[in-house]
């Protein structure tokens, strides 16, 4: 679907009423794919610059019969600024998002605080907001950075260190197999909109 500076019609986008799971940053798709089929009753707004990565879930939803994704091939933050109106959304996702692991580029990553207000604003209450990294440093600054938006509360317990226990709707990727098999952790963080 086109990205327009409007406010988007969810029920006539996906011709159904149902929740609205958004993805940030989806890479190939197939994470979301396995998620979407998991969940036929929720819709998943996905977006991606990517362009590869858009032509290879689209593929997928064809070849799979996947009717609950639709794509935005556009920035995101433009999406949240200009076509999703507050308290919308069921859920967000931001899976494995670039960690920018040198210093003076942390400044880029895309959990930062006046992201993650956009986000917590545009959920309904009860939504979720699911992130995961597999670099340590990342998971430490996005609990912080969630932590501290006083829209959001924190799913998992203190005794846990505040990461959450991988949801079941998330598959293990390629890549967190790999790392996983060499001794790297992964974090899930999982916060409710109150």
């Amino acid at each position: 679907m086109p990205y327009r500076a409007e406010i988007l019609d969810l029920d006539a986008a996906f011709g159904r009423h149902a929740p609205t799971v958004l993805e940030i940053g989806f890479g190939m798709g197939e994470a979301t794919a396995h998620i979407a089929t998991l969940r036929p009753a929720d819709n998943f707004l996905c977006c991606e610059v990517h362009e590869p990565g858009v032509g290879k879930l689209l593929k997928r939803c064809g070849e799979q019969g996947i009717g609950n994704i639709r794509i935005v091939a556009h920035d995101a933050v433009d999406v949240l600024d200009h076509m999703l109106a507050p308290a919308t959304l069921a859920g967000v996702h931001v899976f494995f998002p670039d960690p920018w692991h040198k210093t003076r580029h942390n400044k880029r990553r895309l959990i930062q605080p006046p992201l993650v207000r956009k986000l917590a604003e545009r959920l309904a209450p009860g939504g979720y907001l699911h992130c995961a990294t597999d670099w340590q440093p990342y998971a430490e600054q996005m609990l912080d950075v969630l932590s501290h938006e006083p829209l959001l509360r924190n799913t998992a317990d203190a005794a846990s260190g505040g990461y959450a226990p991988k949801p079941a709707y998330r598959p293990l990727t390629k890549f967190e197999n790999r790392g996983l098999k060499l001794g790297h952790g992964v974090w899930d963080l999982v916060f409710g909109r109150v």
